[in-house]
């Protein structure tokens, strides 16, 4: 009996916690249970059968088998049933752990975040595990089978707690918006799009500081419930401007969080393909983010950015105080960007307003996408009343993100643009890299994810990098690097300096010796750690 407890105890607990996976998903897909049912029918032959069933049935399996295997070693049926007993359960919990630390230490565009909300699921999930293991163990099954139903478990314990997360959101968002409401003079900005969001609420939010004091939501906060605590816990009264990076995954998404902050000026960034599961097209997609341009007073501002036809499309449809950027020879922009220019030391341009004024700016940010994002948080920032200069000595100050075109000067100029797996961004990373100094090298694995193209874009990837790159490393992914290969032979790159690693270790070993002071090298997407079966 004793151990009977024991173990339903150390099963649920086990199950529990090696289900983070399954928890990361639904608080990416912003605890939606629809989009999460979608993610787990889409995906149920790759995790839920390969590994939950898998381990689920082998554990079972043993916990029956392996007392009869011992038998031809051991005499006491007692003694063989308790040794099988013990030796199943401390595998189990052992092989639990590992999925556990696994999954929690796995690299992840949206990093899981243990919150509150987090934590109340989890409570409730183990309860339930409790549960269904006893209920196991009364019907003579072994527990193990728990971990079989793992993630609809964990669909379940979201539909019991969903009520009250509705009822505490909804007094969360209540008060963060009664807050905003009578903080009178505070400039509040909203920043939704596809892409560059993030990068240009922090660019914003360097620029407007030289002259405001600044609140701006942090890297992961753009949910209604993200930005309601943000604003509970940190507006006060001597912040002069507030800004609230919007994302959304549903249409509709965007109005409710217009309707907390009340921006009066607002960017749109980009209109592009991310969530097409979930918007469905691209259309929904351009609908959603023009909820923010459509949400701001008749006194507000909307500033947009360049480069797509959806962009275009809303601008004309925009009816309030307008403006947009630029490159080179646009003279429609307001703010643009001419004579762009990457090197070791960063990235140059002159930076004209519409108004009259030119100045010339540099940064450490690298890529011509970087470059707009600092256009529109400039634009926003010239209308705000911020002088070229004080503009110019913000961009000056700005740093680059953490492996995203970031640039570490050396005896090697290094590019360190490791978390990239996005194609757009990998194939601007080369043309950053082709006009800097020294030999240029390229040190990737490929580009992985790609909805079921990824060989088409990693051989596009070989051409483009082909016309770049002095050398290239690949690393592992060997069907990933069969692609660029044949992209690079058929723009006639040399077979002689195109160098295959099996694994970062050889990788550097390789560039070690093919690199000399002055070079530069980019790290292009996540390197592995092993090297991928063929």
């Amino acid at each position: 009996m004793l151990f009977t407890i024991v173990e339903i105890v150390i099963v649920a607990v086990a199950c529990c916690a090696a289900s983070v996976h399954y928890i990361h998903v639904l608080q990416m897909e912003r605890y939606q249970l629809a989009a999460y049912r979608q993610w787990l029918m889409k995906n149920r032959g790759d995790r839920l059968l390969k590994e939950n069933v898998l381990w689920a049935f082998v554990a079972a399996v043993l916990k029956i088998y392996l007392p009869v295997m011992l038998s031809m070693l051991m005499a006491g049926e007692e003694a063989r049933k308790a040794l099988s007993d013990w030796a199943v359960l401390i595998l189990f919990t052992a092989l639990m752990g590992w999925i556990t630390w696994r999954d929690y230490t796995r690299p992840s565009r949206k990093p899981f975040v243990a919150t509150q909300r987090v934590k109340r699921l989890l409570s409730v999930l183990l309860a339930l595990c409790l549960l269904v293991a006893l209920l196991l163990e009364l019907l003579s099954i072994p527990p193990y089978f728990l971990f079989g139903v793992m993630p609809f478990l964990v669909q379940l314990a979201a539909m019991i707690i969903n009520p009250y997360e509705a009822r505490l959101n909804a007094s969360f968002f209540k008060s963060a918006r009664k807050k905003i409401r009578e903080h009178k003079d505070l400039i509040t900005i909203g920043i939704t799009g596809s892409y560059g969001k993030t990068n240009v609420k922090f660019i914003l939010r360097e620029l407007l500081s030289a002259r405001y004091s600044v609140l701006a939501t942090p890297a992961s906060f753009n949910t209604a419930m993200g930005i309601s605590r943000v604003v509970n816990d940190q507006l006060s009264g001597e912040h002069q401007v507030f800004i609230a990076e919007m994302g959304a995954t549903h249409v509709g998404d965007i109005k409710e969080l217009v309707d907390l902050v009340r921006p009066k000026y607002g960017i749109l960034t980009s209109i592009g393909p991310r969530h097409m599961d979930t918007f469905g097209s691209l259309e929904n997609i351009a609908t959603t983010k023009f909820e923010l341009i459509q949400g701001l007073p008749k006194s507000g501002l909307a500033v947009f950015g360049s480069g797509d036809d959806y962009i275009s499309r809303l601008y004309a449809l925009c009816r309030h105080d307008k403006c947009r950027i630029g490159l080179d020879g646009d003279e429609g922009a307001f703010m643009r960007a001419e004579g762009i220019g990457f090197s070791a030391r960063g990235s140059g341009f002159t930076m004209v307003c519409a108004d009259g004024e030119a100045v010339y700016c540099r940064t450490r940010l690298l890529g011509t996408f970087n470059i707009k994002n600092i256009l529109l948080a400039a634009a926003l920032a010239r209308k705000l009343g911020l002088s070229m200069e004080e503009i110019a000595e913000g961009v000056k100050r700005l740093q680059p993100i953490e492996h995203r075109l970031q640039l570490i000067p050396g005896e090697l100029n290094v590019i360190d643009d490791s978390l990239n797996e996005d194609a757009d961004s990998a194939f601007e990373a080369m043309r950053v890299i082709a006009q800097m100094p020294g030999r240029r090298i390229v040190v990737t694995p490929g580009l992985g994810e790609q909805g079921g193209r990824e060989s088409d874009v990693n051989f596009a990837l070989g051409t483009v990098m082909a016309d770049s790159a002095d050398a290239v490393i690949l690393v592992g992914r060997r069907a990933f690097s069969r692609s660029i290969i044949r992209g690079m032979k058929s723009s006639g790159f040399s077979s002689a300096n195109l160098h295959t690693a099996d694994d970062m270790d050889d990788a550097s070993e390789i560039l070690h010796e093919i690199s000399e002071n002055g070079d530069t090298v980019l790290f292009e997407s996540r390197i592995p750690d092993y090297e991928d079966e063929e």
